[in-house]
């Protein structure tokens, strides 16, 4: 007879210490979402992604490669950018002492110095790993990283008929959760409480439809099917635009739900990409950035609607952050006790061992 898995003890929602480590584990070891291509399409353009204590700076060079930085002059360690983003004009400078770089991170000034004992090409900016995938900017910040496409698996396969790379921005909303970040990712997968929780997401989604794939050690995540006659994810569950080009007809009739360890959410859909990037910023306090993503050809259309799919997310967002929320403060409550899991929550299951086996591979207990 096997034994039924419970949920995590309190104090990995709540301990400092564990959340500390957590970051250390999978935000400076694992490759994670930073942001989206577009918004550095040219040389020079940067945005700061900070994480784990870290600012990065992420911008491209003069021959349009993607670049990452440590946000540190190699001077006297002050933080170079101050401004979120931006455009640097055609070198990156530290507004201390002057020391300035190429769009590459090499020093190209360094005043007061003495270039007969001083070497230039000794202090570069210090790189943070980056890779491209379908549009989607990933870093790591570990010295020696093994490369994203062994993190993605077979992803990259999986995603390619919705041509990510090729969708652009509509909208963004930013939220503040006061709930630990893995109350959240357990949240985005299982449905059983969208009956609930979520009664317009039921009406146009059947929360029982659908398959999960087989948990993976860098994502989980499946499908949904739409149910009354509707064919997207929406107010109405009217489709208003073109399905994306790539689909066939059964990609066409579902929605997928991916959460790509440790910060990345994939939602899918037949007309649209919706994508949420967390941020844990301390033990009870997370940072989503959700975006949603059309096809160009579709937001060039004189009536064109993107309102319908924000304003549905924007309502079952909200519906889950409250919940995660009222979770986190039920767990610091000194009468928590880890509770059952159902076989229907397999999916948040895996992803506590996830946690636990990262834990015991990095020592931690």
């Amino acid at each position: 007879m096997s034994v039924q898995g419970k949920t995590l003890p309190g104090r990995y929602y709540t301990d400092p210490e564990i959340f500390r480590r957590e970051l250390e584990t999978f935000f400076c070891q694992m490759w994670f979402c930073a942001g989206r291509t577009e918004r550095i399409s040219n040389a020079g353009e940067y945005f700061l992604c900070v994480i784990a204590g870290e600012s990065v700076i992420v911008t491209r060079d003069a021959g349009g490669a993607l670049r990452a930085f440590y946000n540190v002059c190699r001077h006297r360690g002050t933080r170079i950018c101050a401004e979120e983003h931006g455009k640097f004009s055609g070198r990156i400078q530290c507004p201390y002492h002057g020391w300035t770089y190429a769009l590459d991170g090499k020093l190209l000034g360094a005043p007061h110095m003495d270039e007969t004992l001083f070497r230039r090409e000794e202090y570069p900016l210090h790189a943070v790993h980056s890779e491209i995938w379908d549009g989607h900017i990933f870093l790591n910040l570990a010295p020696h990283p093994r490369p994203l496409a062994d993190q993605l698996a077979d992803l990259p396969k999986k995603f390619a008929p919705w041509g990510m790379q090729d969708l652009r921005l509509y909208k963004q909303i930013v939220y503040e959760v006061k709930a630990n970040w893995k109350l959240i990712v357990a949240n985005y997968n299982e449905c059983l409480h969208c009956p609930i929780l979520h009664p317009m997401l039921s009406g146009v989604s059947d929360p029982m439809s659908g398959n999960n794939d087989p948990p993976q050690p860098t994502y989980i995540g499946g499908s949904m099917q739409f149910r009354n006659g509707a064919q997207t994810m929406s107010v109405s569950g009217e489709r208003r635009r073109d399905y994306l080009p790539g689909l066939d007809a059964a990609q066409r009739k579902a929605v997928l739900y991916y959460a790509i360890f440790p910060n990345l959410f994939l939602s899918l859909h037949p007309d649209y990409m919706m994508v949420h990037r967390l941020w844990p910023r301390a033990a009870d306090r997370t940072q989503i950035v959700c975006e949603w993503y059309f096809h160009p050809a579709e937001m060039a259309k004189p009536n064109f609607q993107g309102d319908d799919a924000v304003e549905f997310w924007d309502v079952t967002n909200r519906e889950d952050w409250g919940i995660c929320e009222l979770s986190q403060l039920g767990i610091s409550s000194r009468a928590y006790q880890p509770g059952p899991y159902s076989t229907r929550e397999a999916l948040p299951q895996a992803f506590d061992r996830m946690i636990l086996d990262r834990e015991r591979e990095h020592g931690n207990r």
